[in-house]
C-alpha cells in the first residue's frame, strides 16, 4: 500500500471515529440543571451508590432529602446534567463555591470544589464525563474561583489529568474521625 493510501486509510478510520464519538456527543445535551431536575439527580446518586451501603431510605426520599438539601445550598452548590433525549439524564456533576478568608485587596476570594462526577455506565467512554466537568470548571472560573480542586476516584484521575488538574504538593488530606 502507498504511503498515501496508508494515511488515506488512517485519516477515514479517525474521522469514522470522530463521527461515532460526535454522533454520541450531538445527541447529549450538556446544561446547568434545575430543581425540575432533582429527581434524575437523585436517581443517578442512588445508582453512583452501587453497592447500596449508605443506603437508609428509598430513592423517592432521598430524591425529597436531595431536594431540601439543595435549596438550603442554591447559592453555593451547582449541577450541571447530561441530557439524553431517550434516556433522560444519563449523567451529572457539582460544583460547590466556597468563600474564602478576604486577603489584603481581594476581599472577595473563592474556590470551588467539583463533586459527584457520575455517568450511568452505558454512556461512558463517549465524552460526557469530560464534557461534564468542563462545564462545572467553567462555571466556577466565571464565578471567579482562583483554585478548583477534585477527590478522584482512582479510575478518573486520567479524566482529571486530562483536563488540566494536577497533582498538589501543598495540598493535604486528613480523614475526619473522633
Amino acid at each position: 500500500m502507498s504511503a498515501r493510501r496508508a494515511a488515506t486509510a488512517r485519516t477515514s478510520r479517525s474521522a469514522s471515529r470522530v463521527t461515532r464519538a460526535e454522533r454520541t456527543a450531538a445527541s447529549v445535551l450538556i446544561e446547568q440543571a434545575t430543581f425540575d431536575d432533582v429527581d434524575g439527580l437523585a436517581l443517578l446518586k442512588w445508582r453512583d451508590d452501587m453497592d447500596g451501603s449508605s443506603r437508609a431510605e428509598s430513592a423517592v426520599e432521598f430524591a425529597a432529602d436531595l431536594d431540601t438539601w439543595w435549596r438550603d445550598h442554591r447559592h453555593s452548590h451547582f449541577a450541571f446534567v447530561a441530557r439524553s433525549g431517550e434516556h433522560g439524564i444519563v449523567g451529572a456533576a457539582w460544583v460547590a463555591l466556597l468563600p474564602r478568608v478576604p486577603r489584603p485587596g481581594q476581599v472577595e476570594r473563592l474556590s470551588a470544589d467539583i463533586q459527584s462526577v457520575f455517568v450511568v455506565p452505558e454512556h461512558r467512554g463517549h465524552g460526557i464525563g469530560t464534557e461534564l466537568v468542563a462545564a462545572a470548571y467553567q462555571h466556577a472560573v466565571s464565578a471567579g474561583a482562583g483554585k478548583v480542586v477534585v477527590n478522584s476516584s482512582v479510575g478518573a484521575v486520567s479524566l482529571y489529568r486530562r483536563l488540566g488538574f494536577d497533582f498538589s504538593p501543598v495540598l493535604l488530606v486528613r480523614d475526619a474521625v473522633d
